[in-house]
């Protein structure tokens, strides 16, 4: 599989890890784009923020990496974390940037395009950019973890998030407690 991950400069770098250590990084081809914001975020954030020595790093203004032309082709792009100002840029179809130019060129050919903001609460713009978003193809999974894993620590309640984000790109993982599977036990933290 040939993904895009980008994160942008809301909070919550710890999904981005979390999701980079869930990927196979030497069965399938990463690419990584990730906004100033977003280093900096990652580097208040988490005091070790590592990534995959087989993942593709790019900057965020280089217009020559392959996934900003729709002759290129990748299966999914994740941005994790998405701030709404990225969120609302993208709605506006405005593509100033390769983590940008990825997102309206995902849309454009009708590949997966995950976003997964954090900020909460949302005003009206948020909203109308999220439905501009849903209905031009656009799957939005905000960071909200669930609990009925009783998960135990930080990372486990991430996960509950990063989990669901793999189901969308087509990765489940082994680890995902799924509703109603009586073979997990689960544990008391």
């Amino acid at each position: 599989m040939k993904l895009v991950i980008a994160a942008t400069g809301a909070s919550g770098a710890i999904y981005l890890q979390r999701l980079l250590a869930q990927i196979d990084c030497a069965a399938h081809e990463v690419h990584l784009v990730m906004s100033a914001p977003a280093g900096e975020v990652a580097k208040h954030e988490l005091d070790d923020f590592k990534i995959p020595s087989n993942v593709s790093r790019h900057s965020e203004n280089d217009m020559s990496v392959p996934f900003v032309s729709g002759s290129a082709r990748f299966d999914a792009m994740v941005i994790v974390p998405c701030s709404m100002a990225t969120l609302g840029r993208i709605a506006s179809g405005c593509s100033d940037s390769a983590l940008l130019r990825a997102a309206d060129v995902f849309l454009k050919e009708r590949r997966k395009l995950i976003v997964v903001p954090r900020e909460t609460p949302w005003n009206l713009i948020h909203a109308r950019n999220v439905l501009t978003l849903l209905e031009a193809g656009a799957i939005v999974l905000p960071a909200i973890p669930s609990f009925y894993s009783r998960p135990g620590s930080v990372t486990a309640v991430v996960d509950t998030v990063v989990w669901r984000i793999l189901d969308q790109i087509g990765l489940p993982s082994a680890h995902t407690y799924r509703w109603g599977e009586k073979s997990r036990k689960r544990k008391k933290n």
